[in-house]
């Protein structure tokens, strides 16, 4: 998840810490320890407490968010007080940026207990009208502090350089003032600040309608198995039923599940159309060329980098191929669809993990890291900082959540016991330990890193775990199922990520040459670019009918121009981590020091300073050459296999 709202305001920086929900899925086998974990008890008050997070350690009772709510509303009206005056002293400036700054922090905390809470159960009003009663008070907090900008925009630079040497109070603010000043030309005046700031009461209204229609409200279809067993597929339930053995069942939640949602494709469609207008909206208030720039400049990111990706990614399709042929083969089918995509691909290899197993693989997966970050990992199990299974209403998918400051970061899992359950632990994780040090090591200023670096840790701890797990294992069928699951890694961050990118680049460019976009050109244009990446006119992977509705299944087109930052962090954390498991200590020292950086410098920058350029080439190549390894070590098992 994303901030809401403008994401040139200063408080779209902070307001919302959430990262790291994860489409990417594995190819275990479901086994009956799958099946028991998703029809386990799904009653939340009967869930063991140790499964459950424990959000007490932000407010200990609503009444006591109620009370710092109140507290914050006092407070609000002190940052006018500034108005005017930034450019009078250090001082000023210093105390200003501080008060904004504590409130911001108190801000972020009161917005994560509510949406944390309304998670948990997802058609409690309670929560969800706290969550919306704190998205009104954060549009308001922005109107207040619309002048901010545009007074430090009246200072030159050696203004600003002065005041930083006469109050070293102002150094952990550098980076945000010669940023500000470095957007100078897309920062308006104070109304027009103040009318931005005041938009965000509407900016959030597709997301939040998508959240609660598809969690919530969306008539979630049935269909009955091979085996007489009739299911309901809500998102937890498709993606476990998917993954299925028999394939005459897989076809049949396909075609189920995305028929229902293309029932619905004028309504989603018209929610994700406004989602674009809205970006739209932000990209001309902002001045900027398209909606790509605006959203990119934030972070300071080149637009090239986002194109490279996806010419990069067309380029190596082959690849891509090369794996979806291998799959074929080891599935044994003359013809490959859509629906075999999540299906196991070694028969008679069981991955299941039970919670605690699977947190044991990790522990132990991590020790290149050092103690220091065992033991932290080792708190996240044992003090109650993840909510583990999936319950009845509860949100879909997995995220961490690392914006209460002051306490400790947050994981919500749906564990369903499967080897891509474990993975997705270990990769949630990854974002709960960025948090933990940049919480830890940066003030509040600069804890909050950028969306750009945030799938890099996840990524990593992924990759300590599979290499974790191949040290391990030794069985032929285990090893090709886990190598397997390290290309269904690349293929659902990398191959799959891009796919989305270059969808939402697709949709927003029609959009502004003034095309209307409707459920069904949404289908068209992602049938489109699916049937190109899955090689459907070459039959390497046939995308049946019903994917064309697929997009309407993805959250993160809501989150304006995410996705790709999964497959930049994947090919980052790739570089990284091979030098870390080669004992590469100045390299494991670098990446350490990498998580406690927070945003204290651009994400270009920081990774720089770790070891990785992202504007060559350069990650994306050593990626595809690992991924042809690992096809090449595959292939050469079933050869042994074979004969």
């Amino acid at each position: 998840m994303v901030p809401k709202g403008d994401p040139m305001h200063p408080l779209a920086k902070v307001t919302l810490s959430v990262v790291g929900l994860s489409l990417a899925t594995g190819s275990a086998e479901l086994t009956e320890a799958a099946y028991s974990a998703y029809t386990q008890e799904r009653d939340r008050s009967k869930i063991e407490e140790k499964y459950k997070w424990d959000l007490t350690s932000i407010y200990p009772s609503d009444d006591a968010w109620k009370q710092a709510k109140e507290r914050l509303l006092s407070e609000l009206a002190g940052i006018e007080g500034f108005k005017g005056t930034l450019n009078r002293s250090a001082k000023q400036l210093l105390d200003c940026l501080q008060l904004t700054t504590e409130l911001t922090k108190e801000y972020t905390r009161l917005y994560s207990y509510a949406s944390m809470n309304s998670d948990q159960d997802t058609r409690v009003s309670t929560y969800l009208a706290m969550q919306q009663e704190m998205s009104t008070i954060g549009a308001d907090f922005g109107a207040k502090t619309a002048f901010i900008e545009p007074e430090i925009l009246k200072m030159d630079r050696t203004t600003v350089e002065n005041f930083l040497r006469q109050e070293k109070g102002l150094e952990i603010f550098r980076h945000y003032l010669f940023d500000i000043l470095r957007r100078q030309a897309h920062t308006g005046t104070e109304g027009e600040e103040k009318i931005i700031a005041d938009a965000g009461l509407m900016s959030d209204a597709a997301q939040s309608i998508y959240g609660i229609f598809s969690d919530a409200d969306f008539p979630n279809p049935e269909v009955t198995l091979g085996d007489g067993k009739t299911v309901k597929l809500d998102k937890a339930a498709f993606s476990l039923y998917r993954a299925v053995p028999n394939r005459e069942d897989r076809k049949k939640v396909f075609a189920a599940f995305f028929g229902r949602i293309n029932d619905y494709r004028r309504t989603l469609g018209t929610q994700l159309y406004a989602e674009v207008k809205k970006n739209m909206f932000y990209m001309r208030a902002r001045k900027y060329n398209s909606s790509l720039e605006n959203a990119l400049d934030g972070n300071n990111i080149p637009v090239e980098v986002y194109r490279k990706l996806v010419e990069n990614t067309n380029k190596h399709l082959p690849t891509f191929h090369r794996y979806l042929n291998l799959r074929k083969r080891m599935m044994g089918l003359e013809e490959l669809h859509y629906y075999d995509l999540y299906a196991p691909l070694v028969k008679g290899v069981e991955l299941k993990y039970t919670v605690e197993k699977a947190q044991n693989n990790v522990l132990a997966s991590l020790a290149p890291l050092g103690t220091d970050y065992i033991n932290v990992s080792k708190k996240a199990f044992s003090e109650r900082w993840i909510d583990m299974y999936p319950t009845e209403g509860k949100r879909s998918g997995a995220y961490s959540n690392g914006s209460a400051y002051d306490v400790h970061p947050y994981i919500l899992m749906n564990y369903n016991g499967k080897y891509d359950d474990m993975s997705t632990l270990t990769h949630e994780l990854g974002h709960t330990m960025h948090s933990y040090y940049s919480n830890k090591t940066q003030p509040f200023a600069t804890a909050n890193y950028s969306i750009f670096v945030a799938e890099v840790a996840s990524t990593f701890n992924e990759a300590l775990l599979i290499d974790t797990m191949l040290k391990q294992i030794k069985d032929d069928g285990a090893r090709l199922s886990l190598l397997g699951n390290y290309l269904e890694g690349i293929k659902g961050t990398v191959f799959r990520q891009t796919q989305f990118a270059e969808f939402e680049l697709r949709i927003h460019e029609l959009a502004e040459k003034g095309e209307a976009l409707t459920g069904d050109r949404f289908s068209e244009i992602y049938e489109e670019i699916t049937k190109k990446y899955y090689g459907h006119e070459k039959k390497v992977c046939i995308v049946d009918d019903e994917i064309k509705a697929e997009w309407a299944y993805i959250p993160h087109f809501y989150y304006n121009f995410y996705v790709y930052q999964y497959a930049t962090s994947f090919t980052a954390s790739a570089a990284l981590s091979e030098k870390v498991l080669a004992g590469d200590k100045q390299a494991t020292q670098r990446f350490l020091e990498f998580l406690g950086s927070g945003g204290s410098d651009y994400p270009i920058n920081l990774l720089k300073k770790a070891g990785v350029d992202m504007t060559t080439s350069e990650p994306f190549e050593l990626t595809m050459k690992k991924m042809n390894r690992v096809i090449d070590e595959m292939e050469k098992i079933l050869d042994k296999m074979k004969n």
